[in-house]
């Protein structure tokens, strides 16, 4: 038998599941709209979505059933050194399934 989860996260089977399984968390949702749009830094996803730990905000994305790509990009930081920052990114199939999500918000009348 399962113990059920402490954190009362809802829990897709895994993080490729067929479907995400939503949000209504406002951090989240202006994370998921700048990523619709374009590659975001984990800097500039700090500042868009408001939070202090874009890493944790994307994790609690990904628990929720998207997968959420990180690239690591080559940067030469202010005192020239080299670094190698991550840049978020949505994949065909996270797209997919957040499009299918908003339908679903429509249909019912709800705003997604």
């Amino acid at each position: 038998m399962n113990a059920p989860d402490p954190t009362g996260k809802p829990k897709p089977s895994s993080a490729n599941s067929a479907e995400f399984v939503g949000t209504d968390n406002p951090r989240h949702l202006r994370a998921l709209a700048v990523m619709l749009r374009r590659p975001i830094s984990r800097q500039e996803l700090d500042s868009v979505a408001g939070c202090a730990n874009g890493p944790a905000l994307v994790s609690d994305l990904r628990d929720r059933g998207l997968t959420i790509d990180c690239d690591r990009i080559h940067f030469i930081d202010r005192d020239g050194k080299d670094c190698r920052p991550g840049v978020y990114h949505l994949s065909e199939g996270d797209r997919r399934k957040i499009h299918q999500w908003q339908a679903k918000g429509r249909q019912r009348g709800g705003s997604a």
